[in-house]
């Protein structure tokens, strides 16, 4: 202390800037070290927060998975953009690391062109991206091997898909984790995992089927199989048509012994109606004998349409492009949801096309619950109106809510009996060469240990039935719900809607286990302001049925007008009396008064948005310092008004 006393302040001002400045760094790698794993997420939709799915899966590892992240280092410098992903991506594996308790183990490597760990990289499959003008590659992708050398490989992580990151990484540790995948038998008349060629399935398979065979092994089945084989788990049908009475059977009897199933069910399936090189007519499916007895059937000749959540499109309206609201393709968020449900909880958006309407059958025992529904501002519409072609403009211009909720995908379960209750169906007869390839696949599946099936007749469940209805097959369509783009030869798929996370949810509740509901795209979700949208309908449909008025009206008086016109004598004179004329500047009049009319109907649509607007805008900019200015002035004047009270009573 003396020795202090003898310091002068300068000297002590120094030396406790110094302290503070270690203190300060103390503080930090101290925090650094003890709190790094302590995160606080204020986003809204908590994208930086990590999904039960996400730690059910990393809790779930009992071996070690060696995860490869590869960057190359000359990319972050080039590219800021990829440096800040590359710093996310590693914090998260990192993160992905302590909640697997060191089972993911994370090694950072740097691929320097012509380096060994360059070609380490390409071996993996990993996508190199030009870097500089002397053609060296950059690398940012990730390579994982478990204990019995599967691998699983991320070829480039593109900044357009790190909104569906800890979907991407999850479901890459997961297939790892349980290499041994659940088997789906698929039964489809479009060719959604064909790639079969046309101008709408450019000889690829439908990207959702790459996703599901990313967590599932899948099985092709044939429309007229016989048995179920034992090696399906659960049974994926879509627009389930055409199939024979044995196939039926097949299907009914692999429910009712505790098989599970997902069905896509559509009265307008608009798939069919691409295929091939022409555009045919959109078909039904042909599913209600067996949906009927498990308890719900698809509405005939009917399809969904709906105000709340239709989609805007470009249409051509003579010769200019126009947007309208096609009432028939919807974009459903969670109020359309079943949040309660695993497979839906998680889901934040759906896109549908021509959806069917499902309904319930009383009286078959079973239990159905909607997992997709649309509420009182819908319409049943009829199909046979869209099939050949749909205006988007008379349909939103004609739209009558009807003032019910209708239910678009639902869950069955319980008890259920069998659509064939008095036992198989008998052999169907076939000649010539049909009864002979018949015979062959017969002798064929006679040989296949696998496609064994049960000989005895199941009328009734054995156990309580887990089924699964969606009433549209659209919305498995990759335009649908992903945007594909060709990144040096590599197929990139940027989702704009959860679709296929909901399919792979489905999937994953019905194949008995629960570690994937919660892995999905942390996309963001459409935050539509709800009021706007609806004055902004409103307003429209009051416009579009004005201006078909007026342009009906305006057409009926060109064409008179245009007939007497037209009236002209053989050398090209015009025979017109002097009424004729009169009426013809009366029509002139008449077309320019409709058209004035038609033009204050296109600014009159906007009113009431732009009144709200001023209101909100108001409300945002002046009247909370208005209520803050008047709060203070009260406050000033009872302080004012107490002050001499309180002077008199002291």
């Amino acid at each position: 202390m003396e020795t202090l006393r003898h310091l002068d302040r300068r000297t002590l001002a120094l030396g406790g800037l110094v302290l503070v400045t270690v203190l300060f760094l103390a503080v930090n790698v101290f925090s650094n070290m003890t709190f790094r794993s302590w995160q606080l997420d204020l986003t809204e939709e908590k994208l930086f927060t990590l999904s039960d799915g996400t730690r059910s899966v990393l809790a779930s590892i009992d071996e070690p998975i060696d995860v490869r992240l590869y960057y190359t280092k000359l990319l972050g410098e080039r590219s800021p953009v990829h440096a800040t992903y590359f710093a996310r991506v590693r914090e998260l594996l990192e993160r992905y690391g302590d909640l697997s308790g060191g089972k993911v183990r994370l090694e950072l490597r740097n691929p320097e062109p012509f380096s060994d760990t360059e070609d380490r990289a390409v071996a993996f499959g990993l996508q190199g991206i030009p870097v500089n003008a002397a053609g060296d590659l950059g690398y940012f992708g990730l390579a994982a091997t478990n204990s019995t050398d599967d691998e699983a490989v991320i070829p480039y992580f593109s900044p357009e898909r790190e909104a569906f990151l800890e979907y991407d990484l999850t479901r890459l540790i997961y297939s790892l984790a349980h290499p041994k995948m659940k088997m789906v038998g698929l039964i489809s008349s479009l060719p959604i995992d064909e790639g079969r060629a046309g101008p709408f399935a450019p000889g690829r398979r439908w990207a959702v089927m790459d996703q599901i065979r990313e967590l599932f092994a899948v099985r092709s089945l044939a429309g007229d199989i016989k048995a179920i084989p034992d090696s399906v788990d659960i049974l994926m049908l879509v627009h389930p048509k055409g199939l024979t009475e044995k196939a039926l059977y097949a299907i009914d009897q692999f429910v009712l012994g505790g098989g599970r199933a997902l069905v896509f069910v559509d009265p307008n399936a608009e798939s069919e109606g691409m295929r091939g090189r022409g555009f045919g007519a959109p078909g039904a499916s042909d599913f209600n004998r067996i949906l009927e007895a498990w308890g719900v059937r698809l509405v005939k000749d009917k399809v969904a349409g709906d105000l709340d959540t239709a989609r805007r499109v470009n249409v051509n309206q003579r010769g200019r492009v126009d947007v309208v609201d096609y009432v028939l393709w919807l974009s459903l968020a969670p109020g359309n949801f079943d949040t309660g449900d695993v497979v839906t909880a998680d889901v934040n958006r759906l896109n549908v096309a021509t959806p069917g309407i499902l309904e319930k059958v009383d009286g078959r025992g079973t239990e159905v619950s909607a997992l997709l529904s649309l509420g009182p501002r819908s319409m049943r519409i009829d199909a046979n109106k869209i099939r050949v072609g749909a205006d988007a403009v008379a349909l939103f211009r004609d739209f009558r809510p009807g003032g019910e909720e209708l239910m678009l995908a639902a869950r069955l379960t319980g008890p259920a009996k069998s659509a064939f209750p008095d036992g198989p169906p008998a052999a169907e007869k076939a000649t010539g060469s049909e009864a002979q390839e018949a015979g062959a696949a017969e002798a064929a599946a006679e040989t296949d240990a696998d496609a064994a099936g049960t000989a005895e007749h199941l009328s009734a469940s054995k156990t309580p039935v887990n089924v699964i209805v969606v009433a549209d097959s659209d919305m498995l369509r990759d335009d649908q719900w992903v945007t594909s783009r060709d990144f040096f030869g590599q197929r990139l798929l940027v989702p704009s809607a959860d679709n296929a996370n909901f399919v792979v949810n489905a999937l994953e509740n019905l194949s008995g286990s629960g570690a994937l509901i919660g892995l999905r795209g942390r996309g963001e979700s459409a935050r539509p302001f709800a009021l706007v949208e609806t004055i902004r309908q409103e307003a429209e449909r009051r416009y579009r049925a004005k201006e078909q008025e007026l342009r009906e009206k305006l057409s009926a008086v060109q064409g008179k007008l245009d007939r007497l016109v037209g009236r002209q004598g053989a050398k090209g004179e015009v025979i017109l009396s002097a009424d004729d004329k009169a009426t013809i500047d009366s029509f002139r009049r008449e077309t320019v008064s409709i058209r004035r009319e038609l033009r204050g109907v296109q600014r009159a649509l906007r009113k009431d948005i732009d009144r709200l607007d001023a209101w909100l805008k108001f409300l945002n900019i002046a009247a909370i310092p208005l209520l803050l200015v008047a709060v203070t002035l009260v406050v000033a004047v009872i302080r004012r008004v107490r002050r001499p009270a309180r002077a008199a009573a002291a």
